[in-house]
């Protein structure tokens, strides 16, 4: 799995790109042309640091990362698209100096390293690689379709010079066919009107090949063949794309772990750990009151962790409150939260040391624990400052054992009985909306059903001024930040805040 490819050229880091700015070959901003898209066949041949491979993949993990927030939302398909072109542009764009001007090249680079680089680090397991999958073909489809749309006429040269550029062999129908089948073609849902009938081409494909169209009636079939307009080849091209990526990771992870092993000391670690990495907003930190002051205290995480935590990390507070400790994993992934959180490690510290020294000696948690809490904060070790996990690395980890551990993701690694039961008992909305959160559990929709828990306990939220559901059901930080912004924004009108209530109630 050649990651890199030979040494060929050295793009700018991305920081220095977005500053200086290029101009060659820009053109206005809104405007899609067929350089936009590409089926990544081509191993890149980019020389990076390690320091641009990780921001290059990190600023396409964040568009990724988008795509699957923006789906757990349910948005309309022009507030989908509106909002994708938004982080396109912010995380995989570079923009000439005076900011109305992109700079394809430069932006190509981007794509395309970033592309291979997660690629890359998605392809060591099947449930990597099936969310990879399912993020760059809707990305894929996004663009495609900018293209495709760019000329309603049916005459669209960009999306023309994408398909000669990739070598799609495509059945052209004549003028003369198209003429003979012209009532037939054009009493096709959709289609182009008398006028614009005459400029558009048409191409004959397989039946097998657009089950697609064929299943919405966007196309006419006859003898075994669909007979599809330019415009809607996407649908065809974006099929293709999916087989075809598939296959790339499949055949990547035969030889990954050889290649990790082989750049231990280099791009191994990043690769592995890249799924894990934080993206969201403000990570590590704090996240603050409505007075301005830190949320997360050792005298506030009790009544934080019932007014503003989601369910997963409820439940590590509860095993902690109940037992007076946690095991390993529990400590790992709620440790990380509560740091990400942005609770301090003096805080961290005295809030662990509260609970454990419930059940041993002040002597005995020094000795077991503290070390390792420090380690989280990057004050011993190698002092790297470890990121919270994510959804994704939460629901792949480890699942927790029976009444031992509280690691873990509810929604993935509860029965359905004992997460129906637990819903009850914490009041989580009325019978109809628990209903609602077990069946996306049961489809094995876990993040959904955790957004599905967050618009539940916070209604008409992204109505709500100041409140940004960005990573909602994907981080569980992002979760607890969009919670405490909700209801400061709630209290904020009645003279007392969501700060005050947690400070009186942490005190008592």
């Amino acid at each position: 799995m050649n990651v890199a490819g030979p040494i060929r050229s050295r793009p700018p880091p991305l920081s220095d790109v977005k500053k200086r700015g290029y101009a060659d070959g820009g053109s206005a901003l809104g405007g899609a042309a067929a350089a936009d898209v590409d089926m990544y066949l081509d191993v890149p041949s980019f020389e990076l640091s390690l320091d641009e491979f990780e921001e290059y993949a990190l600023a396409r993990l964040k568009v990724l990362r988008k795509i699957e927030e923006m789906k757990t939302r349910n948005l309309s398909p022009e507030l989908f698209r509106s909002q994708l072109d938004t982080s396109i542009k912010t995380n995989l764009t570079i923009l000439s100096t005076d900011s109305k001007k992109i700079n394809y090249s430069e932006s190509k680079k981007i794509d395309i390293a970033s592309h291979f680089i997660l690629r890359a680090a998605y392809c060591r397991t099947e449930e990597l690689r099936r969310w990879f999958l399912a993020q760059e073909c809707r990305l894929f489809r996004h663009r495609l379709e900018t293209v495709a749309q760019k000329n309603h006429g049916g005459n669209n040269d960009a999306l023309r010079d994408f398909l000669a550029r990739n070598d799609f062999d495509l059945d052209r129908v004549t003028r003369a066919e198209k003429e003979k089948l012209r009532e037939k073609l054009m009493s096709v849902p959709g289609g182009p009107n008398p006028v614009e009938f005459h400029g558009t081409e048409y191409y004959r494909v397989p039946f097998i090949q657009a089950l697609e169209l064929v299943s919405r009636r966007e196309c006419y079939v006859e003898r075994g063949y669909a007979y599809v307009p330019l415009v809607r080849i996407v649908s065809i091209v974006a099929a293709k794309f999916r087989a075809s990526l598939s296959k790339s990771l499949a055949l990547a992870s035969g030889v990954f772990g050889q290649v990790a092993h082989d750049e231990a000391a280099r791009i191994g670690p990043l690769l592995k750990s890249m799924n894990s990495q934080y993206t969201g907003p403000g990570a590590p930190s704090a996240v603050v009151g409505a007075d301005g002051e830190e949320v997360l205290t050792a005298a506030t995480v009790d009544a934080m962790a019932d007014q503003s935590m989601p369910l997963c990390m409820q439940q590590l507070h509860t095993g902690l409150k109940r037992d007076h400790k946690l095991k390993h994993q529990g400590r790992l992934q709620y440790g990380l939260f509560i740091k990400g959180a942005g609770m301090s490690l003096e805080e961290h510290t005295l809030f662990f040391q509260r609970e454990f020294t419930r059940i041993m000696t002040s002597e005995q948690f020094n000795k077991g624990y503290s070390y390792s809490i420090r380690h989280m904060h990057g004050k011993e070790g190698k002092r790297a400052s470890y990121t919270p996990y994510n959804c994704t690395k939460i629901i792949l980890g480890n699942p927790p054992q029976s009444g031992v551990e509280h690691h873990g993701c509810p929604y993935k690694h509860y029965d359905d009985a004992n997460l129906s039961a637990l819903l009850g008992k914490l009041k989580i909305g009325n019978m109809g909306d628990r209903d609602a959160i077990m069946a996306l559990k049961k489809d094995g929709n876990f993040q959904l059903a955790c957004a599905k828990h967050f618009e539940v306990m916070h209604p008409a939220a992204a109505s709500v001024d100041g409140v940004s559901l960005d990573g909602v059901g994907n981080h569980p930080n992002a979760w607890f930040s969009s919670s405490v912004s909700y209801h400061n924004a709630k209290s904020g009108g009645n003279g007392t805040t969501s700060m005050d209530v947690v400070k009186t109630e942490g005190a008592v």
